[in-house]
C-alpha cells in the first residue's frame, strides 16, 4: 500500500506512549477473544491484521450492538464480554481534534465509511506502531486497536482475563442503541 507522505509525516510528530492497562472486547460465544480481525474495519484496510478492544466495558458492548444490529433479523443469542490484560510499548494517541487535522471527517465518523480512519491506521502500522488509542464512534470512550504484526508477545502482554456472557439485546436496549 502506497502511503500519503504527508500523513506519515504528520502522524511521526506524535510522541508514542506506551500503554498497559484492562481493555474489554465483545465477540460471538465462538470467537476466540484474541483473533484479530483481516477483513477490513475502520481503522484498517483488509489484511492488516488488527484487534478492536475498548477501554470501557460499554465501549466494546456498544461497538458490537452496532455492527450486530445491522443484521436482518439481529442475531439473539448472547455475545462474549471479554477483559484482556495489554501492554504496548509503541502506541499513539489521537483525539478528536487530532484525527479532524488529520483529516477525518467528524459528521461521518460514525458512519461505516472508513477511508481516511483506514489510511490513518494503515499509516500507523507502518510507523511500525502496536497501538492506535482513538475515540469510540459508537460510546464516549477512548478504543484500543493492536496491530498484530507490531505486537510482539515476548515484549507486550496479551492475555484474557475473564470472559462472561451478556444478553446483548437487552444491554442494547437499556442504552438506547436498539
Amino acid at each position: 500500500m502506497i502511503h500519503d507522505p504527508g500523513l506519515v509525516d504528520r502522524l511521526s510528530s506524535f510522541a508514542p506512549i506506551a500503554f498497559e492497562g484492562e481493555v474489554f472486547r465483545a465477540t460471538a460465544r465462538s470467537v476466540d477473544a484474541l483473533t484479530p480481525s483481516v477483513s477490513g474495519g475502520r481503522w484498517a484496510p483488509k489484511d492488516i491484521s488488527i484487534l478492536y478492544t475498548s477501554l470501557e466495558r460499554e465501549g466494546a458492548l456498544a461497538e458490537l450492538s452496532f455492527h450486530w444490529s445491522l443484521y436482518d433479523p439481529f442475531p439473539s443469542r448472547p455475545a462474549r464480554l471479554h477483559r484482556i490484560e495489554v501492554t504496548t510499548r509503541k502506541s499513539l494517541r489521537l483525539l478528536r481534534a487530532d484525527l479532524i487535522s488529520l483529516g477525518a471527517d467528524w459528521n461521518l465518523y460514525g458512519e461505516i465509511n472508513h477511508a481516511q480512519t483506514q489510511q490513518i491506521g494503515a499509516a500507523v502500522a507502518f510507523l511500525e506502531c502496536d497501538g492506535l488509542i482513538a475515540p469510540s464512534a459508537r460510546w464516549d470512550c477512548n478504543n484500543l486497536m493492536i496491530f498484530n504484526d507490531h505486537h510482539r508477545i515476548a515484549e507486550n502482554t496479551l492475555r484474557v482475563i475473564n470472559s462472561e456472557e451478556v444478553d446483548w439485546i437487552s444491554w442494547a436496549r437499556e442504552h438506547g442503541l436498539l
